[in-house]
């Protein structure tokens, strides 16, 4: 029994440092060139436009379930006017930025494992090489790029369609306008709320590419490899992201003191 448990961990610090060598790795060949633009490009445009209508509609959803929930906590207190700036301060600090990395690694993680994983059992990334192609550049950097790219956009669109949906709620209840409305919801926030907890979203597509290339060119055991690796890419990134979550928003506390 310890010896299987000791086997097991000593297999997960294995997985680990592999994972974390491929994106070192990725990380260098990102600035060497050739520079394949046009595939970043491609995939900034799979990754952030066609993942555009599930994050603006989750987004809205999510700032008119805020914006209830609050409501319903500050009518005990009198407090209805703090409404939008507590939902703007929710959103732009944690909950924009979290939820967008989690939908994204369902949708993108999911995607780019299965694709790179059918590529590797079918056998295309071994032509590549045959051709003289730099597969590791031309597949897994350029996506992983692209999701360091792609996230703070998406996320910037989460907090707007939130707050937006925020103030659809609020327009229904208590009929407030469009400038009172946001007058309030930014009256607390500051260049250090929205600014670093933004930015820490790269770090988040960065954990989603890595994770689901790496597990991609990983891939083994032919279509059922593949359903395999789509799988384990969801639920490892966002693992990783919620982890990385905590230690990141520590951080930010540690550099901005004044936000906390």
């Amino acid at each position: 029994m310890v010896e299987r448990l000791g086997a097991a961990i000593l297999a997960g610090l294995a997985w680990v440092g592999d994972v974390s060598l491929f994106g070192l790795r990725a990380i260098r060949e990102a600035f060497l060139p050739p520079y394949e633009f046009r595939e970043i490009a491609r995939h900034i445009f799979e990754i952030g436009w066609r993942s555009t209508p599930l994050i603006a509609t989750s987004g809205l959803a999510i700032g008119v379930v805020l914006s209830m929930h609050t409501r319903a906590s500050l009518e005990r207190f009198g407090a209805e006017a703090m409404i939008p700036a507590g939902l703007a301060i929710a959103l732009i600090r944690e909950t924009g930025p979290l939820v967008t990395a989690l939908l994204v690694a369902g949708r993108v993680g999911a995607g780019i494992g299965a694709e790179l994983g059918a590529m590797k059992v079918t056998e295309q990334i071994d032509a590549l090489e045959a051709v003289a192609v730099d597969s590791f550049k031309f597949l897994a950097v350029t996506r992983i790029i692209a999701c360091v790219l792609a996230m703070p956009l998406l996320t910037t669109i989460t907090d707007f369609c939130g707050i937006l949906g925020g103030f659809l709620a609020e327009y229904t209840i208590s009929g407030m306008s469009w400038s009172l409305y946001f007058n309030r919801a930014f009256s607390l926030i500051e260049f250090t709320d929205f600014v670093p907890a933004t930015v820490k979203t790269a770090v988040f597509g960065m954990i989603i590419g890595t994770i689901a290339c790496y597990l991609g060119f990983t891939t083994t055991q032919g279509t059922e490899g593949v359903g395999r690796t789509s799988t384990r890419a969801v639920v490892f990134s966002s693992i990783l992201i919620i982890v990385a979550n905590v230690v990141l928003v520590r951080l930010i506390f540690f550099l901005f003191p004044a936000r906390a």
